[in-house]
């Protein structure tokens, strides 16, 4: 094999090899900093496994927001509908964060809490994020006993 070739050849293998070096690397990054959405009825469910980071998404509940004076620590508690989970987060709130809106937590477990690292609030009143109804609506329906039709009878004494 001449020079030309061989040099021809070798680089053409250390282009290959550094690009499946980058593929690699990006693979792994993104997947380090993938975080599922969990609402908290698929947290106690036990849905969310062991990840050490994952999104908690739901509604703020009324009544729930507390602020710590004199520091940036506030815990609220998010609700799906049908579980609640104390959300601690130190750090500015979004504007828009408020009771009865929509909110998205990135963060971990640590016990029996949720200790978020980000907190994301919806921007207007008619939205909520796709991913966050969607499961909302899923918890809902499953546990939603649907209405047994009333009796003749029971409808007649109702009446009277």
């Amino acid at each position: 094999m001449n020079p030309t070739r061989k040099r021809r050849l070798y680089t053409a293998i250390a282009v290959l090899v550094a690009g499946l070096i980058a593929g690699t690397l990006v693979v792994f990054a993104l997947g380090t900093n993938l975080a599922y959405l969990y609402t908290p009825a698929e947290v106690f469910a036990g849905e969310a496994g062991e990840r050490a980071r994952f999104r908690l998404g739901g509604m703020v509940k009324e009544g729930s927001i507390e602020r710590v004076q004199g520091t940036l620590e506030n815990r609220f508690t998010v609700t799906d509908g049908d579980a609640e989970m104390v959300v601690e987060y130190t750090g500015i709130l979004p504007d828009l964060f408020r009771e009865n809106q929509a909110v998205i937590a990135t963060g971990g477990m640590q016990g029996d809490r949720f200790v978020a690292t980000e907190v994301l609030a919806k921007h207007d009143e008619t939205y909520m994020p796709r991913e966050v109804a969607e499961k909302m609506q899923a918890a809902h329906d499953k546990h939603n006993v649907p209405d047994t039709p009333a009796t003749p009878a029971a409808h007649d004494k109702s009446s009277n």
